[in-house]
């Protein structure tokens, strides 16, 4: 039967500690902890030495050799001599090589603590670099585009059909049932605040410009985000942790030409259609709402919705997807472009992608709104 693993520590002779192993010293045993036993020894100057015996050890790996380390390292600290005892012989000698050259001074890493300045200095060129990346990225995408209207790109049709497929169809389950609760909710929240005045028809003409002008195409580019830029980049990241993409390098085929531009383009070309798809399930959201709890028809809703919609309404939510989808597929690409060479890298770049396409969407939103107040659009 094998006993548990044990330290007894006892004081054997004036100035003398006697440490002694026994039991299975084996990491599947889950022996205790030698910190806790490297506490109970004298902090005085009673022990001068320190006997390390292993005579009771019945069964040991490389576990034995790091507590017993841990015991010679505290004693070193310390000036306090080390004896070994019927310590087995493979663990005597890695412990001869563990301590046959002393651990030079400063070569173990310390932690600088770092102060206000340093970390908004380290944050600030951290965000210049993306920066700069992000634009390198782009030259290297509209170059690519160049190439396609010239006829002189490399990308396989099947791989921009599967794309469009992915991006288009493949999208629109989640797509209708975002637009469709997004619409009800700003129904829901119209409702609130013109019911008392009695204009809840009025609600048509919120959630109508609402869904056309914003929320249309933000949570189209938001989903989209979420499912073909996190798609895109961890497709990218396998292909880099594959060697993949140095394999199309060394084919002479250009990775952005081969890889990115179908994407992109798919992009480009199914956000407008999903954007409209969006603006009419969210203004049916807003008419559901608006038939079952404020007894407004569907007729006259509609009425009121296309009284309220303008084309330039539509327009200025149609040229945003445009502009989101570009976004989404640059922020996806790149990460998965970047991704490192381990599977932690690859889900680092997926998060990445995500995060940087939204923060894009709404940065890019906010200016796009912005340019259209002032044009008048």
């Amino acid at each position: 039967m094998t006993t548990a693993a044990q330290i007894n520590i006892e004081s054997t002779e004036p100035g003398q500690c006697l440490v002694t192993w026994s039991g299975n010293w084996t990491k599947r045993a889950d022996p205790p902890e030698a910190q806790a036993y490297i506490d109970q020894l004298p902090k005085d100057k009673s022990c001068r030495r320190i006997v390390l015996d292993g005579k009771a050890v019945t069964d040991w790996d490389i576990l034995l050799v790091s507590t017993l380390y841990q015991f010679y390292e505290y004693a070193h600290r310390r000036d306090i001599a080390v004896e070994y005892r019927n310590i087995p012989e493979g663990a005597q000698r890695l412990l001869n090589l563990a301590t046959a050259v002393p651990e030079r001074k400063g070569a173990r890493k310390t932690a600088v603590p770092k102060n206000m300045f340093r970390r908004v200095g380290e944050s600030t060129l951290y965000v210049v670099d993306e920066c700069v990346k992000m634009v390198h990225f782009l030259g290297q995408s509209v170059t690519s585009l160049g190439r396609f209207v010239r006829h002189d790109v490399q990308f396989r049709d099947i791989d921009f059909a599967v794309v469009i497929q992915q991006v288009g169809a493949g999208a629109l389950p989640i797509v209708s049932l975002i637009s469709v609760l997004v619409g009800m909710i700003l129904a829901y929240v119209g409702a609130l605040q013109l019911e008392p005045f009695g204009a809840e028809i009025y609600i048509a003409d919120l959630v109508g410009l609402g869904v056309t002008r914003e929320m249309g195409a933000m949570m189209t580019a938001v989903i989209m985000a979420g499912r073909s830029g996190a798609a895109f980049a961890s497709q990218l990241g396998t292909m880099q942790v594959n060697e993949e993409i140095d394999a199309l390098k060394t084919m002479g085929f250009s990775p952005v030409d081969f890889l990115v531009l179908p994407r992109m383009l798919a992009l480009i070309l199914m956000m407008p259609l999903l954007c409209l798809y969006a603006d009419f399930m969210g203004v049916f959201g807003g008419a559901i709402v608006s038939a079952l709890t404020l007894d407004i028809s569907f007729f006259e809703y509609y009425t009121e919705a296309r009284s309220a919609i303008d084309f330039r309404d539509i327009l200025a939510g149609l040229i945003k997807s445009i502009v989101f989808g570009v976004l989404v597929a640059l922020a996806g690409c790149m990460r998965g472009m970047q991704c490192g060479r381990s599977a932690s890298a690859v889900g680092e770049a997926t998060t990445s992608a995500v995060v940087t396409g939204i923060v894009l969407i709404v940065v890019s939103d906010a200016v796009l709104t912005i340019i259209f107040d002032a044009i008048g659009l």
